[in-house]
């Protein structure tokens, strides 16, 4: 019966792509399906610490936006070499730009020196904590708490002052060099794409080792606000940090991981536009089912396992799991670090779907509520409900404002005759259906599906 009830859901959903590709067009159709999709990735993420472990996890863009700027610090290339290109280019022409070289060559040299001092300025950093980390655990049996947290803050003190003397001269050059805007920022390392994508991944679990260390054994309300307190200084930094990121004039050109729409149009492939414009978006489509199965069967491996039924007892009742001696703590944050990890590499896929790193694109209030909306009304603490409830809501999400428009228009021509002020407020009012809708959606659910359209598989003694 649940497996009926399973294909009868996914089919419905499936469905609807269909009819958007007969109606609308296929490119519009693979591109809902693609992003539904790597909703379904962070669904599942959020899912697993929701869903496993009862955890509210409210930042779940700032994670994203980790895994997101991965992408920027993995796979872009260096700018001091796209600096170095562009200079050869114009040597080309000397004659006639002497001054302009003169000028690009220290730049260059200028740009090298700073990308060194922020190399530094790192290891400055790693050094300093790793001090303070060894004398807190060498001194802890032989001098008394108060002198050695002296100590610690001594440590991490001169290490501030040393990376910040380092740091802030080399952003000042970064930001001032370049050839244009589009060079006025660190760049990357140059490698594949794909190993961005576990690097984001890695770098979202790791932030949350380290939330985790802070916020995790707080009460779940208290969790949410720290989360999402994260979240937004992270988004703020990453939007106010040019050096890093451009800030709000974005990263673009971003490496693809599939041949491009032109490189389709030529050989060995030959196709037509149209033709080239859907494979670009097959193919990448096909790799994220193929991450996303991997990781549904991870998910379903790690559910069903021994620790996975101690998670859900953990999540049931803390207390006796607890008395039983559980570690409580140490397997919240596990799980937080397994769900964020999914969170990272979600983050990452968007930034490669749209070859470009955007901030202010990883909305923390507007995309959470999002995801969170997905693990609802697909069913929290089932994994392939997390799969179609990213594949619905993101439809439903797309669609909203342009059926809204027909909907209004429809009224204000046949109700009100196409004239009058009703008419108008009626269709400026569209861009907003989406967020109602959404609302009434997550209602019905609640109020006659509340444990979701797939919801959590009981077992039964």
């Amino acid at each position: 019966m649940n497996n009926q009830r399973y294909w009868i859901n996914f089919g419905l959903v499936l469905l609807l792509f269909a009819l958007t590709g007969w109606i609308q067009g296929w490119s519009l159709a693979l591109n809902i399906l693609t992003i539904g999709l790597i909703s379904a990735v962070m669904a599942l993420g959020l899912n697993i610490q929701w869903g496993y472990a009862g955890l509210f996890n409210a930042g779940v863009m700032g994670f994203a936006a980790i895994g997101a700027i991965a992408c920027v610090l993995v796979s872009m290339p260096w700018v001091s070499d796209v600096m170095q290109i562009g200079l050869e280019d114009l040597l080309k022409n000397q004659e006639n730009q002497k001054k302009s070289i003169t000028a690009l060559q220290l730049d260059l040299s200028r740009r090298l020196v700073a990308e060194q001092q922020i190399g530094l300025a790192w290891v400055i950093g790693a050094i300093s904590a790793l001090v303070a980390w060894l004398m807190n655990r060498l001194l802890r049996y032989r001098v008394s708490s108060g002198i050695r947290i002296v100590l610690v803050v001594v440590v991490l003190s001169i290490g501030l002052i040393l990376f910040r003397g380092r740091f802030d001269d080399a952003i000042h050059v970064i930001e001032s060099t370049g050839l244009g805007d589009n060079s006025k920022y660190l760049g990357g390392l140059g490698f594949p794409i794909i190993i961005a994508w576990f690097v984001g991944g890695g770098l979202a679990a790791l932030a949350a080792w380290i939330i985790g260390k802070i916020a995790l054994g707080l009460r779940s309300d208290y969790l949410a606000i720290a989360t999402l307190g994260i979240s937004e200084i992270v988004i703020a930094l990453l939007k106010n940090e040019g050096w890093l990121t451009r800030g709000v004039l974005n990263v673009t050109g971003l490496p693809s991981l599939v041949p491009s729409v032109k490189e389709f149009q030529l050989a060995p492939y030959n196709l037509d536009l149209e033709v080239s414009l859907l494979m670009n978006k097959l193919a990448f489509l096909i790799i994220v089912i193929l991450f996303l199965i991997v990781f549904l069967w991870l998910a379903a491996r790690a559910l069903h396992s021994p620790w996975g039924r101690m998670m859900r007892a953990i999540r049931d009742d803390e207390e006796a799991a607890s008395a039983m001696g559980k570690n409580v703590v140490l397997r919240h944050r596990q799980v937080f670090i397994f769900g964020s990890f999914l969170l990272g590499i979600g983050g990452a896929m968007l930034a490669t779907l749209f070859l470009q790193f955007e901030p202010a694109g990883y909305n923390p209030l507007r995309f959470t509520f999002l995801i969170w909306v997905m693990v609802i009304v697909g069913g929290s603490g089932n994994n392939l409900g997390s799969v179609i409830g990213g594949l619905l809501i993101w439809f439903i999400w797309i669609q909203a404002e342009p059926s809204a428009y027909w909907v209004f228009n429809f009224l204000g021509d046949y109700v009100f005759d196409g004239e009058g002020e009703a008419a108008q407020i009626l269709i400026e009012r569209a861009p907003q259906m989406r967020t109602l809708v959404m609302g009434f959606v997550l209602l019905i659910v609640l109020r006659y599906a509340p444990r979701g359209i797939l919801p959590e598989a009981l077992q039964r003694k």
